[in-house]
């Protein structure tokens, strides 16, 4: 049995890429809450939520970071400067979050970017936190985590003046784990910038408004005392230490179900991602068992499929929605992102074994791939069966520069590939003989969803607005409207990141003409 929290400390750095913090951010400000939670005397139940919502605070904003981009820019700019503002200041909006937005860009961008903050900001924020709030919650639901860090995932964006989000909760009704988490955020984030001092001078200037006083008060009085011990052990041992018993543990068997929750959050970063992650690991699962593959490649193979494109969150969304050529800046940060992915699996204890493969999912035999330029006798069998399963189904799928690939014009592509010896041809033969549409499948849709409220679901998740669905569906408005709404409601969700997520989770994406 694997411990939950080892294999978090390392995959939250996730969360960390994806909201353009420094890594290991999250695993700190964990590490931290055991600390903070045991020197106020919180109970174990609450000490547990502290840990895990601050290790899955900041995951749910990758879901809303095609809206971020499209209003902002660069998603990860945006989201940065805003971990290092106090939101609930506006004197430190104007002074802080909108100098470091704006800064190096155009005259003309600079205007149209402090425009969107004044106008759109207040509006905006709720809508981010809201998704982040629920996306958040949905991945401690499918951790199989108690109720307890679900609620303080959840309400993570709550503020102790009662202005915050979903819920608008104030005071001592926002769950002790999101008091905890919120506070530990900020004063970790603070604390790598500057110091203690600055930790403590960002608590205190949130104290009151977002962040609650009583456990600001408790916190800067032994600021020093707690930075003294988070500095003197690694931030891993000192969470895999202060979980309270019993400790979460995972089933070797489950570590899929775990993988799942974070590729399917990852993309969620555009539209145009949705299920990737599934369906490159199921292609090369199943390619794997066609070669004979031993039961552990295999295994591994489909765990390494769900996770290889974790690094995509490190990379601005500007890059991966531009619908022309990539210039030889964008590129190169193309290419990291499966450096990236390889070094989250590092650090993520129990799936480190599994970084050497996810790193290499896009080297190609002759060394024309990357990020490290390959060549065949350096990759492994199951990492070419990676590397195939990924390409059919990148192509398989649209982009912003191109349409999806016909199954035939993929196919050819991809025995072009093994004709140039670029990909394994072995390895393509695998891929191509388990490839194919799936049927939709005679069973009962989820939710009291009908078939044509499944049609509207998967176009709200690929980001189309109420006119364009009733466009493409060739129905009123007014129609859509109504759909929209009896979705929402049916599933329990109130925003496209997360109808996208529901979609991925059931099963529901059908094809952009489907």
């Amino acid at each position: 049995m694997l411990r939950l929290i080892d294999l978090l400390a390392g995959l939250s750095r996730v969360a960390d890429a994806g909201f353009g913090l420094p890594p290991g951010e999250a695993l700190r400000s964990s590490a931290l809450a055991a600390l903070l939670g045991r020197s106020a005397g919180y109970s174990d139940d609450d000490l547990r939520a502290g840990m895990y919502s601050a290790l899955l605070l900041h995951l749910g904003c990758i879901g809303y970071s095609h809206e971020t981009a499209r209003l902002f820019g660069d998603e990860l700019v945006s989201n940065g400067a805003v971990a290092r503002t106090n939101v609930a200041d506006p004197r430190d909006v104007l002074t802080s979050y909108l100098p470091a937005l704006v800064r190096g860009r155009p005259a003309i961008e600079r205007i149209r970017l402090g425009v969107n903050v004044v106008a759109r900001g207040k509006r905006f924020g709720k809508a981010y936190e809201t998704t982040a709030c629920e996306i958040g919650r949905d991945a401690a639901r499918r951790l199989r985590l108690p109720r307890a860090v679900e609620h303080g995932v959840y309400h993570s964006y709550e503020w102790w003046n009662g202005r915050g989000v979903p819920d608008r909760l104030a005071g001592d009704a926002i769950p002790a784990g999101a008091r905890i988490a919120m506070l530990t955020t900020v004063a970790a984030l603070f604390e790598t910038i500057g110091g203690p001092a600055a930790a403590v001078t960002a608590v205190r200037d949130q104290a009151g408004s977002i962040l609650d006083p009583g456990l600001a008060d408790h916190f800067t009085r032994r600021a020093d005392v707690l930075f003294a011990e988070l500095d003197a052990a690694d931030p891993r041992d000192v969470v895999l230490e202060a979980e309270p018993e019993p400790t979460m543990r995972v089933a070797d068997g489950q570590l899929a179900s775990v993988a799942a929750v974070f590729g399917d959050v990852v993309d969620l970063k555009t539209p145009c991602t949705h299920g990737h992650a599934r369906g490159v690991a199921e292609l090369a699962r199943r390619a794997g068992e066609q070669l004979g593959l031993a039961a552990g490649d295999v295994g591994d193979l489909e765990v390494s499929g769900l996770l290889h494109d974790l690094g995509r969150v490190a990379v601005p969304n500007a890059i991966w929605e531009k619908p022309g050529p990539l210039g030889a800046h964008e590129w190169e940060q193309v290419r990291l992102h499966a450096y990236h992915s390889e070094r989250i699996l590092a650090w993520s204890g129990p799936l480190a074994s599994l970084a050497p493969m996810v790193g290499a999912h896009h080297e190609r035999l002759d060394g024309s791939g990357y990020h490290r330029a390959c060549v065949g006798r350096e990759i492994g069998v199951p990492a070419r069966v990676l590397a195939a399963a990924d390409a059919y189904r990148a192509m398989s799928e649209p982009r912003p520069h191109r349409a999806a690939l016909a199954p035939e014009e993929a196919e050819r592509q991809l025995l072009e590939d093994a004709q140039r010896g670029t990909l394994d041809a072995d390895a393509i033969t695998a891929v191509l003989a388990v490839a194919g549409h799936d049927a939709v499948a005679d069973r009962p849709l989820p939710a009291g969803l009908t078939e044509r409220e499944v049609e509207v679901l998967a176009l709200v998740a690929q980001g189309c607005s109420n006119r364009r669905i009733a466009e493409r569906l060739v129905i009123s408005r007014r129609t859509a409207e109504h759909h929209v709404q009896h979705i929402y409601a049916k599933i329990g969700v109130s925003n496209r990141a997360s109808v996208a997520l529901y979609a991925i989770e059931h099963g529901l994406l059908r094809s952009p003409d489907g």
